[in-house]
């Protein structure tokens, strides 16, 4: 077993831990949104975001947000919801994720089965500590296409290939968007009251909507 606590998260990782074992952990905490739960052919990560994790979190998630409304562009998001698959004996919940290029797929669905829906198109992964279970991998078991993983110090946008996943210069969903304007708006996003740090949002993706589309 490993344990860390820092003043990010408090994190747990056991081995040997059978299937059954976690779907029990899943049903048992089936209306609480922490801990998060990362199983990998056995070896089972349970997480409690502390206030700063989930604070960028929400930053980051409130700009996918934003960008999409002023971009004209539709999503779902389904915030840190399961996603398993008991053939792969691999399951994770994600800091955020969205449906954006596929979200028309999940329109009428309450329930995803993910040997037939997609993955989610966005993964938002924040991991200031050194994660003790690499989700990476895990990720791309499941086929998600894009990451923004946020490392503490700057925001990084990562696209699948073949053998795993590579930075790239700008998203995938949102392709005026780059790295860059990713760490700067999360930084400002500490620096600024709410209504400015969405204001300037705001001004920014309408000045680059044209070009969005």
């Amino acid at each position: 077993m490993e344990t860390v606590n820092n003043s990010v998260e408090q994190r747990v990782v056991l081995y040997d831990v059978s299937w059954e074992t976690y779907e029990r952990l899943l049903a048992d905490h089936l209306d609480n949104s922490v801990p998060h739960f990362t199983y990998d052919r056995g070896a089972l990560a349970i997480v409690s975001p502390l206030p700063e994790h989930e604070k960028i979190n929400r930053t980051i998630s409130l700009l996918v947000d934003l960008l999409a409304e002023e971009f004209g562009v539709d999503l779902e998001n389904l915030g840190s919801t399961t996603f398993k698959r008991e053939d792969l004996k691999r399951g994770f919940e994600p800091d955020t994720c969205f449906y954006i290029q596929n979200a028309a797929r999940l329109e009428g669905k309450i329930e995803l089965d993910l040997t037939v829906d997609p993955p989610p198109d966005l993964v938002i992964e924040i991991d200031i500590t050194s994660p003790s279970l690499d989700r990476f991998p895990l990720f791309a078991q499941f086929g998600v296409p894009e990451i923004w993983h946020h490392d503490g110090e700057r925001v990084s946008i990562l696209e699948l290939e073949s053998n795993g996943y590579a930075e790239r210069a700008s998203s995938i969903a949102f392709p005026t968007l780059t790295g860059d304007n990713l760490t700067y708006f999360a930084k400002r996003g500490v620096a600024l009251g709410r209504r400015a740090w969405m204001r300037e949002v705001r001004e920014w993706a309408r000045a680059h909507a044209s070009s969005s589309n």
